[in-house]
């Protein structure tokens, strides 16, 4: 399943058994490829010209040219949505200032120290969940405040474990 956003508007797409859904109806159109970015679209009796102008993969957007108009869309795939189910997306994350532990787990080894400075993407800390490791990673810059757990400490959901 697939979430696209432009602007205020939000729909959910799924490709169930080879038949395209969207917000759960079926959707049908033709699609057809005319070279690497430029595609011609009839949905409903209209024809559609197509382009695709800009792709940042990294953070899923894309700009489209429909017809001459410029649309600009977000794209979450399942992992994206259970991130933000887990209150992990970077958009929550980087308005914090603290971690969070994401799920229950074990605290198996802590990487940084008050007064250290990170920089986005820095690993934080390992979590032990459900038999696996978890690597925190830090949502931005920034310089460590307070270290709120210990090694082989047992957390819960939602529970500080660092401050920034």
């Amino acid at each position: 399943m697939l979430q696209v956003k432009t602007g205020d508007a939000s729909w959910q797409i799924e490709n169930k058994e080879g038949n395209l859904l969207l917000n759960g109806q079926p959707f049908e159109w033709d699609l057809i490829q005319i070279d690497a970015n430029r595609y011609h679209i009839i949905k409903d009796n209209a024809s559609f010209s197509a382009e695709l102008v800009e792709a940042d993969y990294k953070a899923k957007t894309f700009t489209f040219k429909i017809n001459g108009t410029l649309h600009t869309v977000s794209v979450k795939d399942r992992f994206d949505l259970l991130l933000d189910k887990m209150g992990m997306s970077n958009a929550n994350v980087a308005k914090l200032n603290n971690i969070k532990a994401p799920m229950p787990g074990l605290v198996l080894e802590i990487k940084v120290k008050p007064g250290d400075e990170v920089k986005k993407g820095d690993q934080i800390l390992i979590l032990e969940a459900m038999k696996m490791e978890n690597i925190l990673k830090s949502p931005g810059d920034g310089i460590v405040k307070a270290i709120k757990v210990n090694v082989k400490d047992n957390v819960e959901k939602g529970q500080i474990l660092l401050e920034f």
